[in-house]
């Protein structure tokens, strides 16, 4: 009676065949994971040689940069000749770039700055530029160091001359001022003719001494002698400041009075092109042409 079937209650029959199929795929799934444990074990590993790689190779090269260094410390290419200020013409120390100062001067100069007992690569240039700096006409100066053979070169930045001081016209000038309003002495002089300034001719005294000019004062010259050039059509030779309230400007064809320097100054100066003509035509030698009247001009003849 206990093998009876109840009609009542649900049967489900599994037939042998897909018994077969389902263990097929638990097996397939099995090697599958067993297959993907594999490869992510391998990808560890060779992740973990390539990181023991890297660090073995930047700890050699790491050994291998420490080891140059120290070697390095102790090669003497790489360090200045300690004779390197003493000697003009040398291929240790090269100056470029300066027309006022002489080399010989500033190697001169750097004498009081010791020569750098380190290679030169590390070594510092501060107190060899302060030295230089020291100089009047040099502005700035930049300092480029080659490691071996060790050696230096100096660039130097000077400033540009724009007028120069002489008592007359047949002595040499005995300073000059230069753009910035600098006035630097005789013993940068004479300047390389490569400047083109314009000379003054001045005393320094009469209650106008060129020591107390400021940079007004030098713009106001430049402009009056510019002025000058460009009303004649002629470079001027010089303009004569030995008495602050009486001044001329030569060019070529004559000798300009013009007078005080006041605001009326550049009104006379543009008198210049319709009477420069006429002295011109003028056979007897002329002393200088006065401008320094308001509205009458006058030849004064030698």
């Amino acid at each position: 009676m206990d093998n009876e079937i109840n009609p009542n209650e649900e049967h489900i029959e599994i037939s042998e065949e897909e018994d077969v199929i389902e263990v097929e795929e638990v097996a397939s799934d099995g090697k599958r994971f067993v297959k993907k444990k594999r490869r992510e074990r391998k990808v560890r590993k060779g992740r973990l040689k390539q990181s023991r790689t890297r660090f073995l190779g930047r700890f050699l090269l790491s050994l291998i940069i420490i080891l140059c260094f120290t070697y390095s410390l102790k090669l003497k290419g790489f360090y200045l000749d300690e004779n390197a200020f003493n000697k003009v013409d040398n291929t240790k120390v090269e100056i470029i770039n300066n027309r006022i100062v002489p080399s010989k001067k500033i190697l001169t100069l750097l004498k009081n700055s010791n020569v750098p007992n380190v290679p030169i690569y590390i070594a510092r240039t501060n107190s060899i530029k302060k030295e230089i700096l020291k100089l009047e006409p040099i502005e700035n100066v930049y300092i480029r160091r080659y490691a071996f053979p060790a050696r230096l070169q100096i660039i130097i930045r000077e400033r540009t001359p724009i007028l120069t001081i002489s008592p007359d016209v047949k002595s040499q000038p005995v300073a000059f001022f230069t753009t910035d309003g600098k006035l630097i002495g005789k013993e940068f002089l004479p300047l390389d003719k490569s400047y083109k300034t314009i000379l003054v001719l001045s005393y320094g005294n009469k209650g106008d001494d060129y020591h107390n000019w400021d940079l007004n004062k030098i713009k106001k010259i430049q402009k009056i002698v510019k002025y000058v050039e460009s009303y004649s059509k002629e470079q001027a030779e010089y303009i004569d400041m030995r008495n602050p309230n009486d001044i001329y400007v030569k060019i070529k064809s004559v000798n300009i009075r013009l007078g005080k320097p006041d605001e009326q100054i550049f009104k006379r100066i543009e008198r210049i092109p319709s009477i420069l003509p006429q002295v011109k035509d003028v056979k007897t030698k002329i002393k200088y042409l006065d401008l320094s009247w308001e509205k009458v001009n006058y030849l004064k003849l030698e």
